[in-house]
């Protein structure tokens, strides 16, 4: 839900009367915090290939060129058996 929402909406932001959650009053959602710090809501591989794949969408004229420069010598090599 958190990952769908608005950034507005994200910015509308409390901590739980117990003090262990956040919570998104607009968006009816809280997040657990021990949960949260004990990598729960994923693992550090989890979230580095997420970092990785936004950056991979990331489109610069240096990489289109090299892209381009790639692909006249023939594309990525073929992985080996």
């Amino acid at each position: 839900m958190l990952a769908e929402a608005y950034p507005a909406a994200l910015g509308d932001i409390g901590i739980a009367p117990s003090g262990l959650a956040l919570h998104w009053p607009s968006l009816d959602a809280d997040v657990y915090m021990p949960s949260l710090m004990q990598g729960v809501f994923g693992t550090k591989h989890r979230m580095a290939a997420q970092l990785g794949a936004a950056g991979g969408r990331v489109t610069t004229a240096a990489k289109a060129a090299a892209a381009w420069k790639n692909g006249a010598k023939g594309g990525r090599s073929r992985k080996q058996a």
